[in-house]
Formats: C-alpha cells, sequence, structure tokens
C-alpha cells in the first residue's frame, strides 16, 4: 500500500503487520530496509530493536493516523511509549526527514 501525508503523495511502499506475529516479527528477519519502504505496525503501542541489524525512523500514529511522535532508534535500543499511540510506522534512518508531528498519514491499498 502506498502512504500519503497531509493528500500530497510520499513515495513509500506500506507492509502492513497486523496480526501477533507478523508485529512480532516485524523487521527483526532482514538486514535492511530500503529508503521508499515502510512497515506499519497496527495495534502497536511500543516497539524494541533487539536483535536488529539497522537503525529506523519510528513514526507513532494515533487511531486516526495523525503522527504524535518521531524517532530514531538504534539497534538494542526500545523506543519511547507515547501517549495516545496507536499505531506505528517503521521506515529506514533519515526517512522521517518527510514526516512533521501533526500530520496525517493515510494509507491506500
Amino acid at each position: 500500500m502506498k502512504a500519503f501525508i497531509n493528500n500530497s503523495e510520499v513515495i513509500i511502499s506500506v507492509k502492513r503487520a497486523d496480526t501477533f506475529k507478523t508485529r512480532l516479527v516485524g523487521l527483526l528477519d532482514r538486514k535492511s530496509i530500503e529508503p521508499d519502504e515502510g512497515l506499519l505496525l497496527l495495534r502497536c503501542t511500543s516497539i524494541h530493536c533487539f536483535f536488529m541489524k539497522f537503525t529506523i525512523d519510528v513514526v507513532y500514529l494515533s487511531r486516526e493516523m495523525e503522527v504524535l511522535y518521531i524517532e530514531t532508534v538504534k539497534p538494542w535500543k526500545i523506543g519511547k511509549m507515547v501517549k495516545n499511540c496507536v499505531h506505528v510506522l517503521e521506515l529506514q534512518e533519515g526517512a522521517a526527514k518527510k514526516i512533521s508531528v501533526g500530520d496525517i498519514i493515510v494509507f491506500n491499498e
């Protein structure tokens, strides 16, 4: 699916992680993530990067897909607990520079 920020297309192809297994594994089995790729963890309020091989940008989203907080998380670190976070979008390090707190992200198949 594609991600749109404030009604403008962003070149990000997003995969959805919406089962226990896909949320649990996340990007752990990957050696890297492409600049135009993301993983949307539905019904996920926090993340960890234990066993990860690379640093990621993490975008914390509300139920309405409003960006609440953005951070960069290194391997073996834990992401923040963000108030009102319902979903998390994981991106390649540096990819979240196009996104700001308060932006609305729409995901279309």
